[in-house]
């Protein structure tokens, strides 16, 4: 029997004073921007591959956005959060600091998130 080992990517918090960097101007994508922003946050192997395949942008704004809402949430006691950046919903393991997966607006035919505790507008 196989076992497959799940890995977890990190995603580092952005630096300076409150403020993003520039957004990449070549386009990135959510998934390298949150590979390349910081080891605070991580991203599950589900969310890896629901950005891949929504083809969801996050520029280093909405990322540093993520990280504070991500703050407050887990400051509130919160355990399951649906952080709501413009028109990108993502889910987080608020406990784990594990981004669980993200979509769009246009993004799915059922909009219905379970097992969550709270909602964050950042």
């Amino acid at each position: 029997m196989k076992v497959e080992h799940n890995p977890i990517q990190h995603i580092p918090r952005p630096q300076g004073p409150g403020a993003p960097a520039a957004p990449d101007p070549a386009g990135g994508s959510f998934a390298d921007a949150l590979a390349n922003a910081g080891a605070d946050l991580k991203l599950s192997r589900h969310a890896q591959k629901r950005v891949d395949h929504r083809h969801l942008n996050l520029d280093a704004a909405r990322l540093h956005r993520l990280h504070d809402a991500v703050d407050r949430a887990a400051e509130k006691g919160s355990r399951s959060s649906v952080v709501m950046l413009d028109e990108l919903a993502v889910v987080v393991d608020v406990r784990e600091r594990t981004v669980v997966t993200a979509m769009s607006q246009e993004g799915g035919r059922d909009r219905v998130f379970t097992n969550i505790d709270s909602v964050v507008i950042a």
